[in-house]
């Protein structure tokens, strides 16, 4: 009987350490999140130092949302101390129009809204001469920079069915108008340059790639990474009396040295944090030195309104926290690690620089 009871006690032994090798073994990249054991000092942040500017959001349906949404959004920014919120999708036209008037009539000093164009039907007789007239009627109905997104570039063809190039010509004017009227360009060319690059185990970017198989680029059907962000850079070396603010660091986040010389090139070209700051967190000491130097020149922003993910930002420069999770993994597989940055910097990050650089905002709700 005894020898009984040993058998059956290996057998579901054996049975239980097969199936923790099974589900071991199935396992999915996806899922796996382990628990640190690391013990170090933490300091989660739940509100910004400063009240700061957001220059990157996105609210789609500003244009309708209710009073009781509008009072959710601002008890929101005021948990976070978010002085103003700009919102990038404004559009053009009537669109525009209901959009300032929907954020702007009720909360005049939260909201900013950015115009965008209208790129249909591209070198039809007359096209540029309308571009130029509508950003002219948006920024008199209230818009106070013009956002571009990355379809120019990539997506957006002319009425001949040609690819659209960021620097083609017949969109000159349009840039120009911009700085004659005094706005930024908030401009979004191109995606990460992993998303070029083959589909394997090396790249960094494959987890996002295999979860939004439609952000892969095929060289193939694409034009390269190189060629799309130089087609870019040729527009602001164009158009010196246009401020362009450049995007996610302008896709250079994981080589600040190649973003510095662009920096010191092109004097009209700021730039901003939107969706990038995993690549900040991972070299701490280099991004620390880099926004120090360009205190000037770097903008806050986030991309996706999600109050929680703010925390991250402001913990991740207001800190010296070591080894801290990132809110997105198929940004980030890594940790992040605060940059410490000095509270002169914070405050040009947070609200200086778009003070500065996005006419209309009331400076004297800022601490300066």
């Amino acid at each position: 009987m005894k020898r009984f009871f040993i058998v059956v006690f290996l057998l579901s032994f054996v049975s239980r350490t097969v199936a923790a090798q099974e589900k071991l073994d199935s396992l999915l990249y996806e899922e796996y999140e382990p628990v640190s054991t690391l013990v170090v000092e933490a300091h989660p942040i739940e509100k910004a130092k400063y009240p700061f500017i957001d220059v990157h959001s996105h609210h789609f349906r500003a244009d309708t949302y209710d009073d009781a949404r509008m009072a959710e959004v601002i008890k929101d920014m005021d948990d976070l101390n978010m002085g103003i919120a700009v919102n990038l999708s404004g559009g053009y036209g009537d669109k525009l129009a209901s959009m300032v008037k929907s954020m702007k009539g009720r909360y005049p000093d939260r909201f900013v809204v950015f115009a965008n164009v209208n790129f249909d039907k591209v070198g039809e007789p007359g096209w540029t001469e309308r571009a130029v007239e509508q950003l002219e009627t948006d920024v008199a109905n209230g818009a106070q920079g013009l956002k571009i997104y990355k379809s120019l570039g990539l997506r957006i063809v002319d009425n001949t069915g040609k690819r659209l190039s960021t620097n083609d010509p017949r969109l000159d004017p349009v840039w120009a108008k911009a700085g004659e009227l005094g706005i930024p360009v908030l401009i979004h060319t191109g995606d990460p340059s992993p998303f070029w690059s083959d589909r394997d185990r090396f790249n960094e970017r494959w987890l996002e790639l295999k979860q939004f198989p439609n952000r892969y680029r095929d060289p193939a059907e694409n034009p390269s990474w190189a060629e799309i962000m130089a087609e870019q850079h040729d527009v602001f070396r164009k158009h010196p009396g246009t401020n362009f603010i450049n995007a996610h660091l302008g896709w250079y986040g994981n080589d600040l040295g190649g973003l510095a010389d662009l920096m010191d090139e092109l004097p009209n070209m700021y730039t901003e944090l939107g969706a990038v700051l995993a690549e900040l967190g991972r070299q701490p000491r280099t991004a620390r030195a880099f926004l120090i130097k360009y205190k000037d020149r770097v903008m806050f922003g986030k991309d996706s309104w999600a109050p929680d993910e703010y925390r991250v930002y402001f913990r991740t420069f207001e800190t010296a926290d070591e080894f801290f999770d990132y809110y997105r993994k198929r940004h980030a597989h890594w940790k992040l690690y605060g940059l410490d940055l000095p509270d002169d910097v914070l405050r040009h990050i947070y609200y200086r620089n778009a003070i500065r650089i996005i006419p209309g905002i009331d400076a004297s709700n800022f601490p300066d």
